[in-house]
């Protein structure tokens, strides 16, 4: 995990310099990190918290911003989780997990970081399938940390069938 954090953070604060976007660099990183990790049989629910830990560390972004980042960060996480058929329920306890510690190192409040990890996680897990969501809702059902990931329910679509 610590591994993980340090090379997120270094090389999220190098993108300025290379002119790579935040989230390309979040996109893949997080999706070496989990792929690389499902391969030697880590546990994502860890790798995960690393990943969220350093893109926070190495954002250093605030408001709204940080909670945007939070949630893709989650997304990216949880569909590349699930891609290479880990336990995406782990994963987005390690987001919370990380999302919470990294909000509280930042001074932001921990209550929407988690729900910010919890709805992307949730999110990315929508477009996976049912058995997904499930995971995800049952994972971040139950405080972690002492913080409550409060879900914020999807807009529904109106079909005009």
């Amino acid at each position: 995990m610590d591994s993980v954090t340090q090379i997120l953070a270094t090389t999220i604060k190098d993108t300025g310099k290379v002119g790579t976007s935040v989230t390309d660099v979040i996109a893949n990183v997080a999706s070496g990190a989990i792929r690389g990790a499902a391969q030697v049989g880590a546990d994502l629910g860890h790798v995960a918290k690393g990943i969220m830990l350093g893109v926070l560390r190495g954002t250093r972004q605030t408001g709204t911003a940080v909670l945007e980042i939070i949630g893709h960060t989650a997304h990216v996480a949880i569909r590349d989780t699930a891609e290479v058929g880990g336990d995406v329920g782990a994963a987005a306890t390690g987001l919370v997990e990380g999302a919470i510690e990294g909000a509280k190192e930042m001074g932001v409040n921990a209550e929407d970081a988690a729900a910010a990890a919890a709805g992307g996680a949730l999110k990315a897990a929508g477009k996976v399938g049912s058995t997904a969501v499930q995971a995800v809702r049952e994972a971040v059902a139950k405080p972690i940390q002492g913080v409550n990931a409060v879900l914020k329910e999807p807009e529904m679509v109106e079909s005009n069938n």
